[in-house]
């Protein structure tokens, strides 16, 4: 095996793929010999218990397309490469592997294809067909499972249904209309396995059984075999719901985390088999523990339902255009030309996480704890200060997730104490639960916002997560549209805007990270998606008045594609991720024409290496080619939570050394 991934690296470094590919092949290989361990038997525990038990591993690799159709060119290389014209040259690797898995006694080998549920070229369909039509051609091998999820396979079904793979994967969840009609489209998949995911393997809310056996009843007649599946892996929820002792026991009924979601599947298995009769008992369970959500007080707030109803147009839009409102904001803030500010966050140290831990536990108590938070923004605020930073912020230094935080504070939402999903790489997270309609009972982030400002004559942000972030990073209900949840979520939010005004709070900054995250897959979904999001930001932000400047932040994204949509958030200032592709969204909102003030991040937080003062000024001098310089703001690519105190300190004062060229250069060029 080792030969083989020399080998693999070896084709890959050849065809021009780099390093980078190379080791992620490798890595991928590793794991396939991790595969082919477990179905030798070779490995002991857990594995050699899987094959007493009689159960068969059915590897699962990133396909080929997927594979090419991710990746981008490495630096050097010609502008216009396009990954897929390796396409004939990394087919063989995945022969030599598929060779092994077959040799290791895997019968089914899965290949993971998301990126053909989104909208292809029809040289990229005809590049799945040549990849498929290969590897099927291929002697020496596994079966071939070809899976995609999270959306509609569309035109690439047809291309799938013609090549000699023996299966096909597919979401019946979101997507079930639409890949139903697909499949009867071209006559269904004879010959061939059909595995139905029509359990959601993204959301945590129960399966509705019936609607689900109404789906693979349908199914049945359109493959040979049909088995039932998940939409997707189960990584995206917690294990176990059985596990939440603290949660209500009525919501616990509605709740499926992985382990509950496999007992789904189970069941509806058992029924595909032998009948509804033999999962009579579940199916009553499941008809009950539905209906007990329709109409819940837990669910449904007459209050919160009656205000977004009365919402208006008139309730999304400012009082006043930039144009207007600017002259009100720069008269009362008294900023230099490129003001400077960071993101909204500070190291979170050992200390600040061992203090929340120590209230948790009863260790110190609540007295204690304020203490220390507000010893920590005094410091904050004092670094900021000395150092020369226009707009300073408090730090968050309380605040456990930036979107846990103000969930836990919000009426409607659920906090789990084992719900653990990863997020990337090691690290894990815990998203809140959107159980119910959301209101804010009372006042969030003023009291550590209004000390703050008392300890400076600066302005001090008030910092808040925006709405279209506050869902995309928790898991939302599937019994309400879900413009109807985002609109319930800014109508929260935009109390603790006007709260933060009303206590003199001057600029507000409303985070939303994944507007761009949560793009839908397909082109024809977005509008609707990006009029949503925007409408829900406008909501949350435009109670204040003109003077009162409002702050959003974006972070490590494209953004070419969404540049109408930021320009319709109508936000006064945009921070964005800009160092690391070298001031490329100034570029962006240049072409575009955009009109207000934009902070494109001069320092790239995400590595501990400090930036120069003359690196950052030249950043800066090239984010004034395309921003003027009254619309420029100086700061970080994005929050310093993750950052240690030394390479904090030492970057921002080179952000701000670095601000002051500049400017003595535009008034004496």
């Amino acid at each position: 095996m080792h030969e083989q991934v020399d080998h693999a690296r070896q084709v890959l470094l050849a065809a021009g793929l780099g390093q980078a590919a190379a080791h992620q092949l490798e890595r991928g290989v590793e794991q396939f010999r991790a595969d082919t361990l477990l179905l030798s038997g070779a490995q002991e525990g857990r594995r050699t218990e899987a094959l007493t038990e009689g159960l068969a591993a059915r590897p699962v690799l990133v396909g080929p397309v997927t594979y090419l159709l991710l990746a981008k060119p490495a630096p050097g290389v010609p502008a216009g490469f396009e990954p897929l014209t390796l396409l004939d040259r990394l087919l063989p690797v995945y022969a030599e592997v598929l060779a092994d898995l077959r040799a290791a006694g895997a019968e089914w080998v899965q290949l993971d294809e998301p990126a053909l549920v989104q909208d292809r070229t029809p040289a990229e369909l005809s590049a799945a067909e040549r990849a498929y039509r290969d590897l099927g051609a291929l002697s020496d091998r596994p079966k071939l499972l070809v899976a995609s999820y999270f959306d509609r396979l569309g035109e690439a079904l047809p291309v799938l249904a013609k090549t000699p793979v023996e299966g096909l994967a597919l979401d019946f969840t979101e997507a079930a209309a639409a890949n139903l009609d697909a499949l009867a489209a071209v006559g269904g998949l004879p010959g061939k396995r059909l595995v139905a995911g029509v359990v959601n393997g993204c959301n945590i809310w129960i399966n509705d059984l019936q609607k689900s056996l109404s789906t693979l009843g349908t199914l049945l007649g359109l493959a040979d075999r049909v088995d039932v599946a998940a939409s997707c892996s189960l990584l995206h929820v917690p294990l176990d719901a059985a596990a939440e002792r603290d949660i209500e026991p009525q919501i616990v009924r509605w709740l499926a985390f992985a382990q509950q979601k496999t007992a789904e599947i189970v069941t509806l298995a058992k029924a595909l088999a032998r009948g509804t009769d033999a999962i009579t008992g579940e199916l009553s369970a499941n008809r009950a523990a539905l209906a007990s959500r329709v109409d819940s007080p837990l669910t449904r707030g007459p209050a919160v339902r009656s205000r977004a109803e009365a919402v208006t147009d008139a309730d999304g839009r400012r009082s006043q255009p930039y144009r207007e409102r600017t002259t009100a904001q720069r008269a009362h803030l008294g900023l230099p030309l490129l003001p400077t500010t960071t993101i909204g966050s500070f190291p979170q140290t050992g200390e600040l996480r061992t203090a929340r831990a120590d209230l948790r536990a009863g260790r110190i108590d609540t007295a204690g704890y304020e203490e220390r938070i507000r010893t920590e923004i005094q410091e904050v605020i004092s670094f900021q200060e000395k150092t020369g930073i226009d707009v300073l912020v408090h730090g968050d230094p309380e605040r456990n997730d930036m979107v846990r935080y103000f969930a836990e504070q919000l009426t409607g939402y659920l906090a789990t104490r084992h719900g653990w999903v990863q997020s990337y790489g090691t690290r894990y997270v815990r998203p809140p639960v959107l159980a119910g309609d959301i209101s804010r009972p009372e006042p969030m982030t003023v009291h550590w916002t209004s000390y703050a400002q008392s300890l400076s004559d600066r302005p001090v942000k008030g910092m808040l997560t925006g709405p279209v972030t506050m869902l995309a990073w928790s898991f939302v209900r599937d019994d309400l549209p879900l413009g109807d949840t985002a609109r319930q979520v800014a109508l929260a939010l935009r109390d603790e805007v006007d709260d933060l005004e009303a206590s003199g709070t001057s600029v507000i900054q409303v985070d939303e990270p994944a507007l761009r995250e949560t793009l839908p897959l397909r082109a024809a979904d977005r509008a609707d998606y990006l009029a949503r999001a925007t409408e829900a930001f406008r909501l949350t932000t435009s109670g204040v008045r003109p003077a009162t400047q409002i702050h959003t932040h974006m972070c490590y994204a494209e953004f070419g594609d969404i540049v109408q949509a930021i320009d319709d958030l109508d936000a006064d200032v945009i921070s964005l991720e800009a160092a690391r592709s070298h001031m490329q969204v100034a570029r962006e909102l240049a072409a575009h024409g955009y009109p207000r003030e934009a902070g494109p991040g001069v320092y790239a937080i995400h590595s501990p290496r400090v930036p120069s003062a003359e690196e950052a000024a030249e950043l800066l001098r090239t984010g004034l080619k395309a921003i003027p310089a009254e619309r420029l703001w100086v700061n970080p690519d994005c929050g310093l939570k993750t950052r240690g105190w030394p390479e904090t300190r030492a970057s921002l004062e080179n952000l701000v050394a670095a601000a002051r060229t500049v400017r003595a250069e535009l008034a004496f060029p």
